[in-house]
């Protein structure tokens, strides 16, 4: 099991989307009493191993993995190609995950290795870049620059001392949500209706990245951080984080603090092993 007696060593994973890497850091720095250790993708598919990863108390991934952009060509969907992820890390993310290892994953991880189903299940959601009509899957949506109230939905340590509402300048995601076996945390006010969104898929695979279309897809659901278990893990999502202006908002620096706080303590460990 993971040892949670000494010290708060995160892993921080990246790459696979673009990002500021300076403000980022300044995000990550301000959460009090932690050590960060960034690896980029792919060699941070390594760490995902128990043995590797003894240093470490939680990951905290904003990365984006499994996928492989190229020119669109309109012609189905070649902008974008899925990629199975190494069964040494498929592997090595099971057996943390029954280890009990705390992870977070922020913004457009939620996106990651789209070609390995137990992955969105282990987050609790995904984002989609292809859509497939005849097996019913739609695409996601994505609007950038939103100014959107957002309200807290849960009382619990990595809410508290958040602001019950506050606004926060982002990019927002259109997707499906499963809300079954999740504590809500955030919920946001803004309207997740198709007709405000980009597509995805229209973007990587038609080069149309700002452009909007009738979608065939239904509404979207507005929450936006939720926390739930897998295997013996507790896990948090935070949609929020797309760049600076996010980043220095005071209320999701604190939702981030208090839960890098929470999910590498003992009351966290033993609420994720309550249902193993």
């Amino acid at each position: 099991m993971i040892d949670y007696e000494t010290g708060r060593n995160v892993l921080v994973v990246t790459r696979g989307h673009r990002f500021e890497r300076e403000p980022f850091i300044e995000l990550l720095d301000s959460v009090p009493d932690t050590v960060w250790t960034h690896v980029e993708q792919p060699a941070a598919t390594a760490l995902f191993d128990p043995q590797r990863a003894q240093g470490f108390k939680a990951f905290l991934c904003y990365d984006m993995p499994g996928l492989k952009f190229e020119k669109g060509s309109g012609n189905g969907c070649r902008g974008v190609e899925y990629v199975e992820p190494p069964s040494y890390f498929t592997a090595g993310l099971r057996a943390l995950l029954d280890a009990g290892m705390p992870l977070i994953f922020l913004h457009h991880a939620v996106a990651g290795w789209p070609a390995w189903p137990a992955y969105r299940e282990i987050i609790g959601g995904s984002f989609v870049y292809k859509r497939d009509p005849q097996a019913g899957l739609s695409d996601s949506g994505y609007l950038h620059g939103v100014k959107h109230r957002v309200r807290v939905t849960a009382e619990h340590p990595i809410t508290a001392g958040v602001d019950p509402e506050f606004e926060i300048d982002d990019e927002l995601y259109l997707m499906d949500i499963d809300e079954r076996g999740k504590l809500p945390l955030l919920r946001s006010t803004f309207e997740f209706d198709p007709e405000k969104f980009h597509s995805a898929h229209e973007a990587v695979c038609n080069e149309a990245l700002f452009a909007h279309y009738p979608w065939q897809r239904p509404r979207g659901s507005n929450l936006i951080a939720w926390l739930k278990r897998a295997g013996r893990s507790p896990v948090v999502y935070i949609q929020c984080g797309d760049g600076p202006t996010a980043y220095a908002n005071r209320s999701f620096r604190k939702l981030l603090a208090n839960a890098v706080i929470w999910i590498t303590s003992p009351e966290a460990r033993a609420w994720a092993s309550q249902s193993a």
